[in-house]
């Protein structure tokens, strides 16, 4: 049995006369070009609409009034300031909280609100980020700072008042790095805190001979020789400047596909004019659904500077790709694969060299490039989001109303 007919028993055989529950899902992107946790919402969305009443509060949807899932009913939140970006959080968390304060069994947040009893985090907290390792001058320095930003005393005062204790709420954190960034930051909410990663729709495997050649020619790619995917928004925070530069290492075969936001590529201008290699790298914009990308490529590289856990290096996986990734000092998912076995670590994603010679390992020899497919495969297996819906279904009815 493959593993979405696995999935889709294990959905069919959950208890049929339980409560259906009606649910409030805050999320200001709701569309899949916005990002890991985008699609990490948007995919337990689908999976949990199988079975209960939802409706998703967000400012800006990426799925059209005529392909709507099937029960879901969808909220705009008006937007009254796009910039700057506090203010208009704030507006969010308060706007949401008015919709939202009855008429819901649950509310579950992927904001920076206060309320909802289900708080997803998928990023480190800005307390974390500013304060942690932090003493003495420095620290008194760095409160001098927040005291005199608007913008950070609303991030810390949005954030106090998320992770407050109260007795019906779940902290939902999306990998295991960030329990020990929750217990340093907020030690009293550790004990509402659970891990809920995100997972794969399901484990297509690698694409055929045919589905690469439909693929590259439906994003416009060459036909011939090896293509290194990358896909991120932050092309800086996701290591592509290291990216393009060990690109010049690899035979001139090979080339690479960036997906993600275009704006973004003027923060590696400089580089892409220096590698020499800047007719290998072609630049595909933002996908609506990124599978055609993964049936294209030969491989993921992903060394990037901070993710808490990484989607498209699972989705990647599930497509049958090998990856080199960063270490679990910078990448969450890291911390759950088999270095040599299910992916290459890099212990330095700014390092060029290394990367290029990863890659290298990848592209070359077979023999590795099918044990990490194989490995990859077999991971992506044990992450999929019906059996992960039913975690969140567990945590939404231990919180219910």
């Amino acid at each position: 049995m493959s593993v979405t007919a696995v999935t889709e028993t294990a959905i069919a055989t959950t208890t049929v006369d339980a409560k259906r529950l009606r649910i409030a899902v805050l999320n200001r992107i709701f569309r899949p070009t916005g990002g890991g946790a985008e699609r990490y919402s948007i995919a337990l969305v689908e999976q949990l609409a199988q079975r209960h009443d939802i409706h998703v509060f967000a400012q800006q949807m990426g799925h059209p009034t005529d392909q709507l899932v099937p029960g879901v009913t969808y909220h705009r939140v008006s937007m009254p300031l796009v910039r700057p970006r506090w203010i208009n959080q704030l507006w969010f968390a308060l706007a949401t909280w008015w919709q939202t304060r009855t008429g819901f069994d649950v509310v579950h947040s992927h904001e920076n609100t206060w309320h909802g009893q289900v708080q997803t985090v998928h990023v480190v907290p800005v307390t974390h980020s500013l304060l942690h390792g932090r003493s003495g001058w420095r620290r008194a320095l760095r409160w001098v700072k927040i005291a005199t930003s608007p913008r950070l005393l609303a991030y810390l005062a949005l954030e106090r008042a998320r992770y407050a204790v109260r007795p019906a709420r779940c902290i939902a954190l999306a990998s295991t790095t960030l329990l020990p960034v929750m217990a340093a930051s907020f030690p009293q909410s550790l004990g509402m805190c659970e891990v809920v990663t995100p997972g794969v729709a399901s484990v297509p495997g690698p694409s055929t001979a045919e589905q690469r050649q439909a693929a590259r020619a439906q994003l416009g790619l060459p036909q011939t020789g090896r293509c290194v995917l990358f896909v991120g928004n932050d092309f800086r925070k996701k290591g592509l400047p290291t990216l393009i530069a060990a690109l010049a290492q690899l035979p001139p075969d090979c080339f690479l596909a960036v997906i993600g936001n275009a704006a973004q590529k003027t923060f590696v201008r400089d580089v892409l004019a220096t590698s020499g290699s800047s007719a290998r790298v072609f630049f595909l914009g933002a996908l609506p659904a990124v599978d055609v990308a993964y049936q294209a490529a030969d491989c993921l590289a992903h060394p990037t500077l901070e993710d808490t856990f990484a989607m498209v290096v699972l989705e990647a996986l599930a497509h049958g790709l090998p990856v080199v990734v960063s270490s679990a000092a910078y990448c969450g998912i890291a911390e759950l694969l088999t270095a040599d076995e299910d992916a290459l670590l890099l212990d330095d994603p700014r390092d060029a060299g290394a990367l290029g010679a990863a890659l290298g390992r990848v592209l070359t020899d077979d023999v590795l490039a099918g044990r990490l497919r194989e490995q990859g495969l077999l991971f992506a297996g044990r992450h999929v989001w019906g059996q992960i819906a039913l975690q969140q279904e567990a945590i939404y009815r231990r919180v219910a109303l």
